[in-house]
């Protein structure tokens, strides 16, 4: 898909010393995969270029990768194979800001992302998964957690007929990946409730938990609330900085082991716009 290109421009792309380099185009020209041209504004410049033998070789080796692949993938349910895909495009966008080229990186599956509001089937059991998952692991949150979210999606689940009361999910691929949710009833009147706000990790950084909590927060300006309120501990710098960026201010801090292990709890709260009567 290059063309032609010259060895200091494979040592550039490959990040590999310049005699290993040599030596393997040296072996690839003698097994007739490459061939060699000068340039033609200087004849000292050397261009490589692939053979009809080179492309066949190049064919079969993507034909046995592609299969490779397909014959893995297939041993794995939906869910294993998206977790695959959102691992690979993170990988794969890590590894170009790494190499820091101005090559763009290849498309993300990450754009494949939908947000939809309401209820779907496994709601629950998803979003109190992803939560379990990334608080167990990163802060030691155990099963009286796992419990409360749970039965706190469960509870609210029966209340989401009631207009001031919203989900909202991101999906990729019919997968749940993301999550947030406010509760306009139990805080009283005029006070919405900020809740289950999370991202798959494969997920972070991609734009979705901004768009999630811009739904959230356009819902709550369309209802007229008061203030809307969110809790949550300190240690969470990136959704912090994504939560005063919406306009959410610290309002109280003080330790606190309400879901099961000491924190420093966190109350930020964002004013409203109250409908005129």
């Amino acid at each position: 898909a290059r063309g032609r290109m010259t060895a200091a421009e494979l040592v550039q792309l490959l990040r590999l010393e310049k005699s290993s380099v040599s030596r393997m185009l040296g072996r690839l020209v003698a097994a007739g995969e490459l061939k060699e041209s000068a340039g033609d504004d200087d004849a000292r410049v050397k261009h490589l270029q692939l053979t009809a033998r080179g492309k066949r070789t190049v064919r079969a080796i993507h034909a046995h990768g592609r299969q490779q692949v397909t014959t893995a993938l297939q041993q794995l349910n939906p869910s294993q194979r998206q977790a695959v895909a959102q691992g690979l495009g993170a990988y794969a966008g890590a590894l170009q800001a790494c190499r820091g080229t101005d090559t763009a990186p290849p498309a993300s599956p990450i754009t494949a992302i939908t947000v939809t509001a309401g209820y779907r089937p496994g709601l629950i059991g998803r979003i109190t998964e992803m939560h379990a998952a990334f608080y167990a692991r990163d802060w030691g949150f155990g099963s009286f957690f796992e419990s409360r979210v749970a039965s706190g999606l469960a509870d609210f689940s029966q209340r989401l007929h009631e207009p001031c009361n919203g989900i909202w999910v991101a999906t990729l691929h019919d997968r749940i990946v993301g999550s947030v949710a406010i509760d306009g009833q139990d805080l009283g009147p005029g006070r919405a409730h900020l809740r289950w706000f999370i991202l798959d990790d494969g997920c972070r950084g991609s734009g979705v938990g901004r768009q999630l909590l811009g739904e959230a927060i356009a819902f709550c300006d369309r209802a007229g609330f008061e203030s809307t309120h969110l809790w949550t501990f300190k240690g969470l710098d990136a959704a912090r900085r994504l939560y005063e960026s919406a306009g959410f201010e610290l309002a109280h801090e003080a330790p606190g082991d309400q879901w099961g292990t000491p924190v420093v709890e966190q109350q930020f709260s964002r004013p409203g716009t109250p409908r005129k009567a």
